[in-house]
């Protein structure tokens, strides 16, 4: 009961990811009652745990992802700091065994890797640490009539079938996601799912003998990097755990991996191509995962619009399933509830407010904002995913990439400052995307992981942009002048840069 003695609306959010749990936060703090919808068990439970290994135990989490969970519930993503293991650059394999560091930023930034389950388990406490909030699993949604505001449920333990009454819907149920699937009834939704000709493997590399005797285990890569060892059409990354093993993977195309359908042709594969991570992961244990870790697709999905009416609206991957190649799936999904909040917020939206028999406008107006000005930004970033892909298995170790990224961080030196994340926090909990024409000479990778106050189609035009200027200037001849010349380029290139 409110303050006013108005019932508050009830909320279902179907989904108990990480998405879905910020999404319950964010509407409980705005006084809705929430109910969360999962079909599988309760992952903080122990039988939940050999599932949960299907699954990657980590994930990497940005800049972008912090400030979304730190405008919703801040105390989370200060644990979420104290838990991550920083990641300040790619460390590339190259074949013959020899290890090259590209850091991400000039400035020392980092992108994070977090286990799964802590980051999980630990928002779907804090969601129902709220007395507003419960949640439900291996309750498996059925259907949806949205004009009706019933879902229909399956509960999974009690064998029986329930309608669930809603005011409001939020799907963050992944890209097989049910409640997208209901939408399509009731909504002129365009709609593309594109699965890749490749598909990945999970691999495990084990932690490494104590230092001293009776010590605890170490890290048997430097734990402050991605690993990538790329291959042109193919790659192996590598992302550190707080045990001290780190989790691989191995991105190939499909007809690769089928004809790997025989133990001596994995193992020659990874004597060939892997040398120095074969030794590392082990023979056996190497042979173990190929046999008993699924593999699994690669796939995108695009979606509009997001939402009907003032009924639902769909989160994360629901809406953009993305590859992993720029490891933005989470942190987009986790910025598309802080870009909600903020519009729910904008438009007055209150929870106690009822309307059996109508449409809530100012809830119908902020869904509609979402759909209209989120639509352009996570195309971009399924698109820049994509293009990363060709950047991490090929690009990183030829001499134009080098180069390019050399320039852009001497470009980025002399046009822009570094801003630091804690004086951006403020404007992002009032504003999607502050700053909507950044100034100075920005890289790509920079403006994307450690600039949430720029959105991700900003940034598609911009990298753009400054890409049309590098070509039209000439910059591998910029790149190599020296003496006077040199100097006269870099003039204008400030010039030039300012104006990007």
């Amino acid at each position: 009961m409110s303050a006013n003695g108005v019932s508050p609306r009830k909320a279902v959010v179907v989904g108990a990811g990480p998405v879905g749990c910020l999404a319950a936060i964010s509407l409980a703090k705005m006084g809705w009652m929430v109910e969360v919808y999962e079909g599988r068990p309760d992952m903080r439970l122990p039988s939940s745990k050999a599932a949960a290994q299907q699954r990657s135990i980590n994930l990497a989490i940005s800049t972008r992802g912090i400030a979304a969970i730190e405008a919703i519930e801040p105390k989370a993503a200060d644990r979420f700091l104290k838990a991550v293991i920083p990641m300040r650059g790619r460390m590339i394999h190259h074949v013959g065994g020899r290890q090259e560091s590209q850091p991400y930023d000039k400035d020392g930034q980092c992108i994070n890797s977090i286990g799964r389950a802590f980051m999980n388990e630990d928002l779907l406490t804090d969601a129902l640490t709220m007395p507003n909030t419960r949640a439900f699993f291996r309750h498996k949604v059925l259907n949806i009539d949205f004009d009706a505001r019933v879902m229909s449920v399956r509960d999974e333990d009690a064998g029986q079938d329930k309608s669930v009454p809603f005011d409001f819907c939020v799907g963050a149920d992944g890209c097989y996601s049910i409640v997208r699937s209901q939408l399509m009834r009731v909504v002129r939704m365009d709609y593309q799912q594109e699965y890749l000709p490749h598909d990945y493997l999970e691999l495990k590399m084990p932690a490494g003998p104590p230092a001293q005797p009776g010590g605890e285990p170490t890290y048997l890569l430097d734990p402050n990097h991605l690993h990538i060892w790329p291959r042109h059409t193919f790659m192996l990354i590598a992302l550190p755990n707080k045990d001290k093993t780190f989790t691989c993977t191995l991105f190939a195309p499909t007809t690769d991996f089928d004809r790997l359908d025989a133990p001596e042709r994995i193992v020659n594969m990874f004597k060939t191509y892997f040398p120095d991570a074969l030794p590392l992961i082990g023979e056996q244990a190497l042979l173990y995962d190929f046999a008993h870790n699924p593999r699994s697709s690669l796939m995108t999905v695009k979606a509009e619009p997001y939402h009907y009416k003032d009924r639902a609206i769909i989160l994360g991957d629901a809406a953009h399933a993305m590859v992993p190649f720029y490891g933005q799936g989470l942190n987009c999904g986790l910025e598309d509830v802080r870009v909600l909040d903020i519009l729910l917020r904008a438009e007055g939206v209150d929870a106690a407010t009822r309307v059996p028999d109508g449409e809530d406008d100012c809830l119908a107006k902020a869904l509609a904002r979402y759909s209209e000005s989120r639509h352009e930004d996570l195309v971009s970033i399924c698109e820049l995913a994509m293009d990363n892909y060709v950047e991490m298995r090929h690009d990183v170790v030829t001499l134009g990439y080098l180069l390019c990224k050399a320039f852009d961080n001497i470009l980025y030196s002399l046009t822009s400052k570094a801003i630091l994340f804690s004086s951006l926090l403020p404007a992002l909990t009032r504003e999607p995307f502050p700053t909507r024409s950044p100034s100075g000479w920005l890289p790509q990778y920079t403006m994307v992981s450690f600039r949430p106050d720029i959105s991700y189609s900003t940034v598609r035009r911009k990298a753009v942009r400054q890409r049309q200027i590098l070509e039209r200037a000439g910059w591998a001849s910029v790149a190599v002048g020296v003496g006077a010349a040199g100097v006269a380029a870099f003039s204008v290139w400030r010039r030039l840069c300012n104006r990007a």
